[in-house]
């Protein structure tokens, strides 16, 4: 979600460029389902960054930031 978030994407955006689901893109980012290896690829490849960058631990971001 930062990453999405500190690229002023929307969860349509980004789901449009990595050929995924809007609602998949919203429950991975509510770790309400698990991703397998080739969607966290899109991702990836969608955002610019290497695999291993999604799976870090990134900072909590409040809703209305």
């Amino acid at each position: 979600m930062v990453l999405r978030r500190a690229r002023g994407w929307s969860q349509d955006f980004l789901a449009l460029e990595a050929g995924l689901h809007r609602t998949f893109v919203a429950h991975v980012e509510r770790q309400a389902r698990n991703i397998a290896l080739d969607n966290l690829e899109k991702l990836a490849v969608a955002l610019d960054v290497q695999v291993h960058e999604l799976l870090m631990p990134q900072p909590m971001v409040g809703r209305g930031s």
